[in-house]
């Protein structure tokens, strides 16, 4: 092993024993998988690139290719709720913290994660026209329908009455938490947004299995 791969390596370690502290889901040899993981992803591992981190276009072709995700307003919504910091860039710290809610959350922190990314606009609340987008988005349309956009109304109409607690015609936090405790199947009411257990399983099989030597 060349000095230089043997001071990358002992960085990397470093790295993911003080993450591994931080987010409990991953344990060090995880984290370490994650973290050259990540750097395989950027296909450049200078302190200079892995500075700046996953932009959109890599971080949505993981969620596309490994995800199986297609929606792509759902695809930007869930790079903006790993990218806590806005810098238009998902950071190895991110990277980790976010999969750790996306692979392993608990069912707070997954309801949390939905409605960061059902909130459009981030103004604490998903209103009737955010659901109506985002419902547009992701059913798929008959060609027999004549105006398929009253069929989308409908619905909107029907989630609102069954999730809207406080009858203020939106959902609040309170009143897509309570409505998702009460029936789990709503925790994706508009849209896929986190990964299926086969996604889950086959990633974690691929990230973790990965050789510490390169």
């Amino acid at each position: 092993m060349s000095e230089m791969s043997a001071m990358n390596r002992k960085l990397i370690q470093n790295l993911a024993e003080t993450l591994s502290k931080q987010v409990k889901r991953f344990n060090k040899t995880e984290a370490e998988c994650l973290i050259r993981l990540f750097n395989g992803l950027i296909g450049d591992q200078t302190e200079r690139r892995v500075g700046n981190g996953l932009d959109r276009g890599k971080f949505r072709n993981v969620l596309h290719k490994t995800f199986g995700m297609t929606d792509d307003m759902i695809m930007d919504r869930v790079f903006r709720a790993f990218d806590k910091d806005n810098d238009s860039y998902v950071s190895v710290k991110e990277w980790i913290e976010g999969l750790s809610v996306f692979l392993r959350g608990t069912l707070d922190e997954k309801i949390k994660y939905c409605f960061d990314v059902y909130d459009l606009n981030g103004d604490g609340y998903i209103s009737r026209e955010e659901m109506f987008h985002m419902l547009k988005n992701s059913l798929i349309r008959q060609p027999t329908e004549e105006d398929p956009d009253e069929g989308i109304k409908d619905l909107v109409e029907i989630t609102v009455k069954k999730m809207d607690h406080d009858h203020d015609g939106r959902l609040s936090y309170a009143d897509f938490d309570k409505a998702v405790r009460e029936e789990n199947l709503l925790l994706e009411a508009f849209g896929t947004c986190l990964p299926d257990a086969k996604s889950i399983q086959a990633f974690e099989q691929h990230a973790f299995q990965e050789p510490l030597e390169h």
